[in-house]
């Protein structure tokens, strides 16, 4: 990675989204961090403190349509050399069809699902050229891979964004824009829980390699924190 170039952090409050951000910045890179409330966002403003002049925070809400659209405006002119949209929820514990109820999965599917794919679109005219956009997905959106079932609203949400990450790329012309969906691992997280197989550092390590290692191919694929290709 270059030093001077450009990211976008979209969901940097906490977690995988946070570490993304410090990394970031540690590289030398100006670093556009978001957060719903960046006023509550200590962990990030931390963040933006030790990394004087790298970190810029901005405002938004991944479900408000409005607010993206907000965002791009303050961000007019500007170019993106990568673009990581970390938003994601898990959506009820029982994960139970029988119990969810409407505004439950209407809030995870937003989250989930069409979130990110509205954000990668509306910057996708902000890319630069080599530019990566990542979205963050997991493992368990894998139909291919689905062989013990379980976290069933979760798994679905995140298949329906696999599947819309694939009908954009069909769109995109041209082989400038690299269009990876992230799988982070098992990560001790507030999602991932304490017996989780890898660190925030860990993860953040291992998919700032493969972002960076992807850029300029023009590659449309589904990958981990490792760089392995995973069935869709």
């Amino acid at each position: 990675m270059t030093s001077a170039s450009t990211v976008l952090v979209a969901g940097a409050s906490r977690g995988l989204g946070l570490g993304l951000a410090d990394a970031w910045a540690r590289a030398g890179w100006n670093t556009i961090a978001t957060a719903r409330d960046p006023a509550h966002a200590t962990a990030l403003q931390a963040v933006a403190a030790k990394h004087p002049g790298r970190v810029v925070i901005e405002t938004l809400d991944v479900e408000d349509a409005d607010a993206i659209d907000a965002l791009r405006a303050r961000l007019d002119g500007g170019r993106l050399d990568v673009l990581f949209v970390n938003a994601g929820i898990f959506g009820p514990r029982h994960q139970d069809v029988h119990r969810v109820t409407r505004d439950e999965i209407a809030t995870l599917f937003v989250t989930n699902t069409i979130a990110p794919l509205r954000i990668a679109r509306r910057f996708a005219d902000r890319m630069a050229p080599r530019s990566v956009v990542a979205l963050m997905t997991s493992q368990l959106g894998s139909i291919g891979d689905n062989t013990s079932g379980g976290y069933d609203l979760y798994r679905a949400s995140k298949a329906a964004l696999n599947a819309m990450v694939r009908s954009w790329c069909a769109t995109l012309a041209g082989p400038d824009i690299t269009v990876l969906a992230m799988h982070p691992g098992w990560v001790r997280t507030d999602m991932g829980g304490a017996n989780a197989t890898l660190s925030v550092e860990t993860s953040v390590k291992g998919m700032l390699a493969v972002i960076d290692a992807h850029r300029g191919t023009g590659r449309h694929g589904f990958v981990d924190h490792a760089g392995r290709t995973l069935p869709w």
